[in-house]
C-alpha cells in the first residue's frame, strides 16, 4: 500500500505547483488525497491524519492533540512560502515530524526578476522608454549621470539566502564584485565578501534587499543607511518591504539621487493616488516576481524530491527545514505581515 499524502493546496492551484509529469511521479509513490483547487474539508483531513505520511498544505494546521493522532506522519510541508501560525512546531519536532517550507522553490523566478530589474535600471531601459513616449528620448546618449553596466559591478545582498544565492549564480557571467550582509550567517562562499551593513551600502552600486522577514530584519535598511547609499545607487526590494524604511527609501528616490526597483510594498495594492506611481526614479512591479507560467514548478519538483528522500531514508532536503530556534520569530513577523495587505 502506498503512503498517504494529504494535499490541501488551496489557495495555490495544483498546476501552479506541479508539472504534469511531476504530479504523475508523486502519484506513483503516494496515494494523494485532495489536490483540488478548493479548500479541503477539515473533517476529511482529520480522518486521514492517523494514516497519513505527508501533509502538504498552503496553511498546515496541526495542534499538539492532532500530532498525537498522526502516528505515521513523517513530514508537513507548507506551500504558501513561509512558516505561519497554525502548526505546533515544537510538538511536530518532538514527535519526529519534519516541518518543511517551500520558500526555496521561488528562487529561480525571483532571481530572474531581480536580474531583469538590474538590467532595466542600469541601462535606463524604463526611463528611455517613457522618454520615447513623450518624444524626449536621447539618441546615442551614454547617460553617464545615471546608467551603468552590470559587468564588473559592485552588488550587495542584504540577506544571503536562497534568492540571493540564485541571483548571484545568474549574474556570475557579468563578473560582479559581490558583498553580503546576513546576521544569520557566519560563512559564505569564497566569491562573496561578508561585510557589515554600512560597508555594503557605501560600497555597492546595486543593493538587493533579499532578507527573510523576521523580527530581526524589520527596517534593516534604515533611513540612516539609505542616506549613506552612493549617488546613483540602485536599490532592489525583492523580498519584503518589511525589511526597509520604505518611506525614507521613496523620499531618497524622489530627490533623484538613487533609483529604486520595487516588487513588494508596505500596502498592497498601492493606492491609486500614491505619489510613487508617477515618480521618475522608480521601477514598479505589482508583487509578481514569481508570477510567471511555471515560475513555481520548482516547488513541486522539491516536494517530489523530498518525499522520495524521506521514504528512502535519505537526509538530503531541497525544501527548507524549520529551525526551532528561529521559527517563532519568523511566525511572529508573518503574523504582523498578515495584518497588513503585503502578504
Amino acid at each position: 500500500m502506498k503512503p498517504i499524502l494529504i494535499l490541501d493546496n488551496h489557495f495555490r492551484k495544483k498546476t501552479e505547483l506541479f508539472r504534469d509529469e511531476t504530479y504523475a511521479a508523486l502519484s506513483e509513490i503516494c496515494d494523494i488525497h485532495g489536490g483540488v483547487d478548493a479548500p479541503m474539508d477539515r473533517n476529511d483531513i482529520d480522518q486521514l491524519l492517523p494514516e497519513a505520511s505527508f501533509y502538504v498544505s498552503s496553511l498546515p494546521k496541526l495542534s499538539a492533540q492532532d500530532i498525537t493522532r498522526a502516528k505515521n506522519l513523517k513530514a508537513t510541508i507548507e506551500v504558501a512560502g513561509a512558516f505561519r501560525e497554525g502548526l505546533d512546531y515544537a510538538a511536530c519536532m518532538s514527535a519526529g515530524i519534519e516541518v518543511l517550507s517551500c520558500s526555496p522553490g521561488f528562487r529561480n523566478a525571483v532571481a530572474e526578476m531581480t536580474l531583469a530589474m538590474m538590467l532595466a535600471a542600469g541601462r535606463g531601459l524604463v526611463a528611455e522608454h517613457e522618454a520615447f513616449r513623450r518624444g524626449e528620448e536621447r539618441w546615442l546618449d551614454d547617460r553617464d549621470d545615471t546608467d551603468f553596466s552590470l559587468y564588473h559591478q559592485t552588488v550587495g545582498f542584504i540577506g544571503y539566502g536562497q534568492i540571493a544565492r540564485e541571483t548571484h549564480r545568474v549574474i556570475a557571467p557579468f563578473m560582479p564584485q559581490v558583498m553580503a550582509y546576513d546576521p544569520f550567517l557566519t560563512t559564505v562562499p569564497d566569491n562573496v565578501d561578508l561585510v557589515d551593513l554600512e560597508t555594503l551600502v557605501k560600497k555597492c552600486r546595486i543593493v538587493v534587499v533579499a532578507a527573510v522577514p523576521s523580527e530581526e530584519t524589520r527596517g534593516l535598511l534604515s533611513s540612516d543607511l539609505i542616506s549613506k547609499l552612493q549617488d546613483h545607487a540602485l536599490v532592489i526590494v525583492i523580498s519584503r518591504a518589511w525589511c526597509v524604511d520604505f518611506d525614507a527609501l521613496v523620499a531618497e528616490a524622489e530627490t533623484g539621487r538613487i533609483t529604486v526597483a520595487v516588487d513588494v510594498f508596505p500596502d498592497e495594492p498601492v493606492g491609486a493616488n500614491d505619489p510613487i506611481r508617477t515618480m521618475k526614479n522608480v521601477i514598479l512591479s505589482p508583487h509578481r516576481a514569481a508570477a510567471v507560467l511555471g515560475g513555481r514548478h520548482l516547488i513541486g519538483d522539491m516536494i517530489l524530491h523530498d518525499v522520495r528522500a524521506i521514504l528512502n531514508g535519505s537526509p538530503e532536503r531541497m525544501l527548507k527545514p524549520a529551525d526551532l530556534d528561529l521559527v517563532q520569530s519568523l511566525v511572529e513577523a508573518q503574523n504582523k505581515l498578515n495584518s497588513m495587505p503585503n502578504t
